[in-house]
């Protein structure tokens, strides 16, 4: 009889190795699906059993639909978290349905915890592309999750199935690396007032070694999307406008500058607290820059109402696995709206990220004149008596009672 199939989300890490030597082992046909061109661990998973190992290279829809519409709404999760795990998510589980589709797997799989994100996010994201879809989550199995209670147990049965693995007792923590971030959890990790040893981060130039001369470049935008860096590099002036080739080089700049480091304590979507260490090194630098640029041309009220619809919202729903929603798509075309043209100057030196200038050919609500303090222009300050007028009147009232009633501002 034809052995059940299973399409397998795998990163030929420890965990996921180990998943695919069990599925095995539990008479399951495997078919690997990786979402980065990784030959290595292709050939890996081929070798402990796979039947099939398929390779996507995601990287242009990852930016152009996830990273950079990011970037327009300026998401971050815990006002910390850039979403560099959330954002790859429904990219690689809609293309690994494509590929339990095109096999015909019955089931897929993944070896994400029982007490983390992930397992939410691709399963949601799952069962809104294909709702009839059976899913095996092996850490929430308890047959699975007593045979294997550590890390510890994971490293026994990979060096007992010959399984090669880059984790060792001494280093257990997990990382898991896409394009935009690498992130860090567990092991000594898990206590939050363990500072992360130096050679765990891997993205990023220690800020304390980076180069001691400030690099500087330029980013353009429209309609909120970066669409053209101009740079120096080894003495001559570079310009990338292709959206991939951008975010690397601005990737480039910043992981050799040290920035976009972070290590957190944030609050999971199941109901945990979870510290996490996060290497984020050009997104940093492109949400921060299309924060600046927004001061320069966009409308006090707009941002406002953005922040709170949209900032906010967008980066919950995408930390929550609800990519494919309808509210997801309804906040996306609020984004939109709010754009314009700008282009920022900025400089990453030490680990920091600074905006030296910017400038904006088709937005003009910026004024030099109304806001100097040289001229009048066409604010005339008198006006301003009467506005602070009306905005006491409530607050004289508000004054007014607490005296009445004895509680006197002044004195409290």
């Amino acid at each position: 009889m034809a052995k059940d199939k299973v399409c397998l989300a795998y990163s030929g890490g420890l965990d996921t190795s180990c998943i695919l030597a069990y599925l095995i082992e539990q008479g399951y046909e495997v078919i690997a699906w990786m979402g980065n061109d990784f030959e290595a661990a292709k050939q890996k998973a081929l070798k402990i059993g796979a039947s099939k190992c398929y390779v996507e290279d995601l990287r242009q829809q990852f930016v152009e639909l996830m990273c950079f519409p990011a970037i327009q709404a300026n998401a971050i999760y815990e006002n910390v978290y850039l979403l560099g795990t959330s954002l790859a998510r429904p990219i690689l589980a809609k293309s690994m349905m494509q590929t339990a589709q095109k096999e015909g797997c019955q089931y897929v799989s993944h070896g994400c915890t029982g007490k983390g994100n992930d397992q939410v996010r691709f399963e949601l994201a799952f069962y809104a592309l294909q709702p009839s879809i059976q899913v095996i989550a092996p850490w929430r199995d308890p047959v699975f999750y007593k045979r294997f209670a550590g890390r510890n147990d994971l490293l026994d049965y990979a060096a007992s199935k010959g399984i090669p693995v880059t984790s060792t007792k001494s280093k257990p923590w997990s990382m898991d690396e896409n394009l935009a971030h690498c992130s860090y959890e567990a092991g000594i990790l898990e206590d939050p007032d363990t500072t992360p040893p130096e050679d765990m981060w891997k993205l990023t130039v220690d800020p304390m070694k980076a180069p001691d001369t400030p690099e500087d470049f330029t980013l353009f935008f429209k309609a909120g999307l970066p669409v053209k860096l101009v740079y120096s590099e080894k003495g001559s002036q570079k310009t990338v406008e292709d959206p991939l080739e951008l975010f690397l080089a601005a990737n480039a700049i910043a992981r050799r500058n040290g920035v976009g480091r972070i290590d957190i304590v944030e609050n999971r979507f199941i109901g945990l607290k979870s510290r996490g260490c996060y290497e984020t090194p050009g997104l940093s630098c492109l949400r921060s820059a299309h924060i600046d640029l927004e001061g320069l041309v966009l409308d006090r009220e707009v941002r406002a109402l953005r922040d709170q619809l949209v900032t906010f919202n967008y980066a919950k729903i995408l930390y929550n696995g609800l990519y494919f929603s309808p509210e997801r798509e309804y906040l996306e075309d609020c984004i939109v709206a709010s754009q314009k043209s700008v282009n920022v100057r900025c400089r990453c030196y030490k680990g920091s990220f600074t905006v030296l200038g910017r400038s904006s050919e088709t937005e003009k609500l910026y004024d030099a004149s109304e806001s100097s303090m040289d001229e009048i222009g066409d604010f005339a300050p008198s006006d301003t008596t009467g506005f602070i007028s009306v905005q006491a009147i409530r607050l004289k009232k508000y004054g007014k009672k607490m005296e009445e009633m004895g509680q006197s501002l002044v004195k409290n």
